[in-house]
């Protein structure tokens, strides 16, 4: 049936109506999408920080690849590489800085000779636990600060895991009062490791698979690790009896997904999407499986018998916050970008421990017996 002049006049009014309303930045978008190749594959790889099949944090790195693959129906397939077997671990962040690898997994602290002020985006000495953390990254502009700060490494960083709050370590004796650490040679990074040293003790820098044999062997004489679950596995129990808590170096380490800039762009949108919820998906999940089995862990080290949990003295505490505060303040004044990520960190760190003190505090605090 032919169509009257109405009608051709009303659909030709309407299509150009519908073309003017999508305007210059709709169209862009419209075009871009209309280029994607739905076909084209990415063949990426990933080295992290972590041994070979260390439980949760190289797991978690392989779930988020695997993920990433079944999301992407295979368009996006990441190989995964322990520390060591491509990389020294170390040297993770350069990787991928250089473009050498697409993907890093680890934690900014161990970077922190080459980026001081990343070590905010990790963990601070009596600072947020994964909850504030959380919320300053994803809604707080913390992350849109890290990115900022590693952008001219060519490094685009998303969070991607969290230890939770850390034990504060393993010793050969106890700690009774600060005089007690004085001399105490401890393997503890990061800034925990400079309060530790402006407190008279000796941190020492050791990797994971050392750590054990040098407790064991006396060249240490203390050591903090992760948590119950994973000192459990390492056998710290074996090396030292007493067991401190709480961990007031790191309260709550966020994981890192670093990606090179340039891989990051070569990305369509939607397989970009996939990568930024996957990343998401997986922070959640390797901090509820840490909370879990450090739950389990730390009743099994309850049982044996040679293992003495200890809080460390209040009076120890005070004085260890009181020497991070003179810590930060002197690595602020000594550098402007950390001064100005530390700024940052504090002002949304006040908004969070004002709210905390009403919320969650305030529920812990609650006598439930």
């Amino acid at each position: 049936m032919l169509m009257s002049d109405f009608s051709r006049t009303f659909i030709i009014s309407m299509v150009a109506l519908l073309l003017v309303a999508c305007g210059p930045e709709d169209s862009a978008i419209n075009t871009q999408s209309s280029t994607i190749d739905n076909n084209k594959t990415f063949q990426w790889k990933m080295v992290t920080t972590w041994p070979p099949g260390f439980p949760v944090l190289q797991e978690g790195a392989e779930r988020f690849a695997d993920n990433i693959k079944a999301m992407s129906n295979g368009r996006l397939e990441i190989k995964v590489y322990a520390g060591g077997e491509l990389i020294p671990p170390l040297q993770t962040f350069d990787a991928v800085s250089q473009g050498t690898v697409e993907m890093g997994h680890g934690s900014a602290y161990y970077w922190a000779g080459k980026v001081p002020e990343a070590q905010f985006f990790s963990t601070v000495p009596f600072g947020m636990t994964a909850r504030g953390m959380n919320a300053w990254l994803y809604d707080g502009g913390g992350l849109e600060l890290w990115r900022e700060i590693y952008k001219p490494f060519h490094v685009v960083p998303f969070p991607l895991g969290n230890t939770g709050v850390q034990m504060g370590g393993w010793f050969n004796k106890e700690i009774n009062s600060l005089d007690d650490i004085k001399g105490l040679k401890m393997r503890i990074p990061g800034l925990g490791g400079k309060v530790f040293a402006k407190a008279g003790g000796n941190p020492v820098l050791l990797a994971g698979s050392e750590v054990y044999t040098a407790l064991e062997r006396n060249t240490i004489d203390a050591t903090e690790w992760i948590g119950p679950y994973h000192d459990q596995r390492l056998g710290l129990y074996r090396a030292a009896d007493h067991y401190y808590y709480p961990g007031w170096h790191e309260p709550g380490t966020v994981l890192e997904l670093t990606i090179n800039e340039r891989a990051w762009m070569s990305l369509p949108e939607d397989l970009q999407a996939i990568v930024s919820n996957a990343a998401q998906a997986e922070n959640v999940r390797m901090l509820s499986e840490m909370e879990q089995k450090n739950m389990s862990a730390l009743q099994e080290l309850r049982d044996r018998k040679n293992v003495q949990i200890h809080h460390f003295p209040d009076d120890v505490l005070a004085k260890l916050k009181t020497l991070t505060d003179e810590t930060l303040q002197e690595e602020a004044e000594k550098d402007p970008k950390f001064k100005r990520v530390f700024d940052a960190y504090q002002q949304f760190r006040q908004q969070n421990d004002d709210w905390s003190a009403i919320s969650e505090n305030a529920y812990l605090a609650i006598d439930k017996d």
